[in-house]
C-alpha cells in the first residue's frame, strides 16, 4: 500500500481500518491541544474524560455477555464448577444468582443463573465448557461497552499534563 503524502492522522485511520479496530480514532495531541486550554476552557477536561472513558470502554468491549442456567445445591457449588473451566472466569469471576421458580406451590431454588463475560474468540469454546459443567439455556449478547472502575488512559493523561 502506498501512503503518499497523508497526515499522521490519515495514516493512523488507514492502518487501523485495515486492522479492523477503527471504530474511532482520536489523536490526543489534537483532542488536547495544551494543558492551558484544558484548564482554561470550561468543561474541556470533563469532555475529554468522557471521550476517553467511552473510547476505552468501547475498544475493550470485543466480548460477549453469556448467561446460562445451571442446577446446583448452592451458588458456591455452581461457581466452583464454572471456575474449573479455563474460559469461564469472566472479568473478575462469574456472577451466580438463584433462579426462583414455583414447584408444588413452593419456591424452589435448585437453579442458578450465571453471567460471565468472554472474549469473542473464546465464545464457542466457552459455550461448550458451560454445557460440560451443566449449563443450559445459554444466552449470548454482544457487549457494546465495558466500563472499568476508572480508565487508565485518563490517569496517564492527567499525570502527563501535571494535573
Amino acid at each position: 500500500m502506498q501512503w503518499g503524502r497523508q497526515s499522521p492522522t490519515e495514516e493512523s485511520i488507514l492502518l487501523a481500518s485495515q486492522m479492523g479496530i477503527a471504530d474511532a480514532i482520536v489523536d490526543l495531541a489534537v483532542l488536547v491541544a495544551s494543558r492551558t486550554a484544558l484548564i482554561q476552557r470550561k468543561g474541556a477536561l470533563d469532555i475529554t474524560h468522557e471521550i476517553l472513558e467511552r473510547l476505552e470502554a468501547h475498544l475493550w468491549a470485543g466480548r460477549f455477555t453469556v448467561t446460562a442456567n445451571m442446577r446446583g445445591s448452592s451458588a458456591e457449588e455452581v461457581a466452583d464448577r464454572i471456575l474449573c473451566q479455563p474460559s469461564l472466569s469472566g472479568l473478575q469471576g462469574p456472577t451466580v444468582s438463584p433462579v426462583f421458580r414455583k414447584r408444588d406451590g413452593k419456591f424452589a431454588s435448585d437453579y442458578f443463573a450465571i453471567v460471565i463475560c468472554v472474549p469473542k474468540k473464546a465464545l464457542y469454546k466457552s459455550v461448550q465448557q458451560l454445557r460440560a459443567v451443566g449449563g443450559s439455556g445459554v444466552l449470548v449478547s454482544p457487549s457494546t461497552y465495558i466500563f472499568d472502575e476508572e480508565t487508565l488512559r485518563w490517569h496517564e493523561l492527567l499525570r502527563k499534563l501535571g494535573l
